[in-house]
């Protein structure tokens, strides 16, 4: 499959976004920082997905990471920048470590690991995943990850409905690449009805809980208690 860069998309640092045979890729690209996403990049992966929605050529969209890591979800360092304008609402709406929910599909290696430290990072849950989360795996896994922060496989989190199909690392992106040709192949007008049959009944509630979630995610950016355990956060990693 042959992709170019997409001209009609700003380029941001850290995110590579290209198109080609009916594909946009996001990828994100900062392996040295194992893909963490900076107040930029999230800008960017809106824009980007933006642009494939008014992009009547565009039939799938593929997001994805460069190197060993998808992503470590968010730059803590943010924390020590300005905050843009639309805070957590523009984070929420754009991307986040929990976007794999929102995906139609979720395909990945056989040594990926899944984790959400909002808790000991003094936040709450984003990315819808306080209702997603236990809709898909069932209230006591959800509060599993969410609450203790376990660090769940691949095999763990196939099982309870996070992620669609497993490849071995080796022939990951062959597998992911038919699938989504395949799927870029099919008639577009059929996929997008019946995209939007299965969506329909969550689109109100996703934007309720969305909302609902960056009002408190907010109100903790803005506590001592999660400033405290950033701060401390950074300080490990600078040991």
């Amino acid at each position: 499959m042959t992709s170019a860069p997409a001209a009609d998309v700003a380029e941001v640092a850290g995110l590579d976004v290209s198109r080609g045979e009916g594909v946009t890729t996001i990828k994100l690209n900062r392996p040295d920082k194992f893909n963490a996403l900076t107040w930029d990049m999230y800008k960017g992966i809106g824009n980007a997905l933006n642009a494939a929605a008014e992009d009547t050529s565009c039939r799938i969209v593929v997001l994805t990471g460069e190197g060993k890591w998808y992503s470590s979800g968010n730059d803590l360092s943010n924390f020590t920048k300005n905050m843009p304008e639309g805070g957590p609402e523009e984070m929420a709406l754009n991307a986040q470590h929990t976007l794999n929910d929102f995906c139609d599909l979720v395909y990945c290696t056989d040594n990926a690991t899944f984790k959400t430290p909002f808790v000991s990072l003094g936040q709450s849950p984003e990315g819808c995943s306080s209702y997603l989360f236990p809709r898909t795996m069932g209230f006591a896994k959800a509060n599993e990850m969410l609450l203790t922060e376990r660090q769940i496989s691949a095999q763990e989190a196939c099982d309870n409905g996070l992620v669609t199909r497993i490849f071995p690392v080796d022939t990951f992106k062959a597998e992911v690449d038919k699938v989504v040709q395949h799927m870029a192949s099919l008639p577009p007008q059929s996929m997008m009805i019946s995209k939007a049959l299965i969506r329909h009944e969550h689109i109100n509630k996703l934007l309720e809980v969305n909302k609902r979630e960056c009002e408190t995610l907010r109100s903790r950016w803005l506590s001592d208690e999660c400033m405290t355990a950033i701060m401390n956060f950074l300080s490990r990693k600078k040991k």
